[in-house]
């Protein structure tokens, strides 16, 4: 009996031992955790986001979560209450809330303690705060400047969400006598970044001063944003001036081109140009997006392009359309086109000693920088004679050349010697 006793004793002693004295040293049964990570995505600065993880007692027995410390206060485990005990082969959901204060990314680290034989289990924790939605205008005001009565003048603006969520456009309305507002229709939803236009027209009804402001309603942090209109009337008609009254574009190489600028400028009033044109194919008018408003006092550039394509004098007339008075308004055009001098390049080599040549290649680069470019290969099928002309050559330029020959077989040795800095005389 006394063995008996005593054997029971050590058997006792062994069970005891297999109870943990700290509850942090775990049971033996585990916790599954469905994820070791959460990404809550984009949240906007003041609201919050709630995503949740599944855990579950794999144990035979009953395990309890004790607590959660988490590295941040933007983020929080807000259910279950702690502690929480779950049943063995049970299941629990840990909400796990991402609250930014601020735009910018978020990063922590929440620790879950419990007395499974995981005891401390990491999980991260990452989200992005964005700003609310804001919106802004371009331009922040607009002045239409001398607008005479019974004609028009509009402008575009545009309306940006500069901010990280979107803006629900409720109401746009415009005040002012002869201020008219078109090209949105409310409601309206920017997302983040996304952009819309809209058109604000002055059309004075009288002389005089004008003054007005286009109102835009909205859900965002600025909720109602403001556009001001300025504008004259005026009874007295614009007037356009061309200058110079003659546009010299001086010799132009036959298949070249030559450019000149010229300017339009308005006076007494705003003046909007419809159309610009000329008479001689051989000149073009660019730099000018038509229609335009040239306000009173101001001026607009334009270019003109000769092109000449046979040798001589050449003239057209520049007719440009508008709401001034005149309406059309001219100026005189010329340039004289001159022959293209014609020059190339001779070359020659010695032949290949190797045996079977079938042909050579001709290889081209230009000489810039004292240093030859990159190659090219510029006879369009295999040379047969030791001699090739090259008349693909610009006036003024400098070259390199190689030749290669090539094989029955198509195989093809390096370069040869090279010639370089062949300059090509600019005439």
């Amino acid at each position: 009996m006394l063995l008996a006793a005593s054997l029971w004793l050590l058997i006792g002693c062994q069970g005891f031992s297999s109870t943990p004295s700290n509850p942090n040293q775990g049971t033996g049964g585990n916790l599954s955790f469905g994820t070791l990570s959460l990404n809550f995505g984009s949240v906007a600065a003041g609201t919050s986001k709630t995503l949740n993880i599944s855990v579950t007692n794999t144990a035979t027995t009953s395990l309890t979560i004790s607590s959660a410390s988490v590295s941040t206060q933007y983020f929080a485990l807000t259910s279950p209450s702690l502690p929480a005990s779950i049943a063995a082969g049970q299941s629990v959901s840990l909400a796990v809330t991402f609250d930014p204060n601020a735009a910018g990314n978020f990063a922590a680290t929440v620790a879950i303690s419990s007395d499974a034989s995981n005891a401390v289990t990491n999980i991260s924790l990452a989200g992005t705060g964005i700003s609310d939605g804001q919106l802004a205008l371009n331009p922040a005001s607009e002045a239409f400047g001398t607008v005479t009565v019974g004609a028009r003048q509009s402008q575009t603006v545009t309306l940006t969400n500069t901010g990280g969520t979107s803006v629900t456009i409720s109401g746009a309305a415009v005040t002012g006598t002869g201020f008219q507002l078109s090209g949105i229709t409310t409601p309206l939803t920017l997302n983040a970044s996304q952009s819309t236009t809209f058109t604000v027209g002055f059309a004075p009804q009288a002389a005089g001063s004008a003054s007005g402001n286009v109102t835009i309603t909205s859900d965002a942090t600025n909720p109602t944003l403001s556009l001001s209109l300025t504008g004259t009337g005026t009874t007295a008609i614009g007037q356009l001036t061309v200058s110079p009254a003659t546009l010299n574009l001086g010799s132009v190489v036959v298949g070249a081109s030559g450019t000149a600028s010229g300017t339009l400028t308005a006076s007494v009033a705003n003046v909007t140009v419809t159309g610009a044109t000329t008479n001689n194919s051989v000149f073009s008018i660019g730099g000018l997006s038509l229609p335009v408003t040239i306000p009173a006092e101001q001026s607009a550039s334009y270019s003109i392009t000769f092109s000449p394509l046979t040798s001589g004098t050449a003239n057209a007339t520049l007719t440009v359309v508008s709401n001034a008075q005149p309406a059309s308004s001219t100026q005189a055009l010329t340039g004289t086109g001159t022959p293209a001098p014609t020059h190339s390049v001779n070359l020659s080599w010695n032949a290949s000693t190797s045996p079977g040549i079938s042909g050579y290649n001709v290889y081209r680069a230009l000489y810039t920088n004292a240093s030859c470019g990159s190659f090219s290969k510029i006879n369009s099928v295999l040379e047969t004679a030791t001699l090739y002309t090259d008349s693909a050559v610009v006036n003024g330029k400098a070259y390199c050349y190689a030749a290669t020959a090539v094989n029955t077989s198509n195989q093809e040795s390096g370069y040869s010697n090279i010639a370089a800095n062949v300059q090509i005389p600019i005439t």
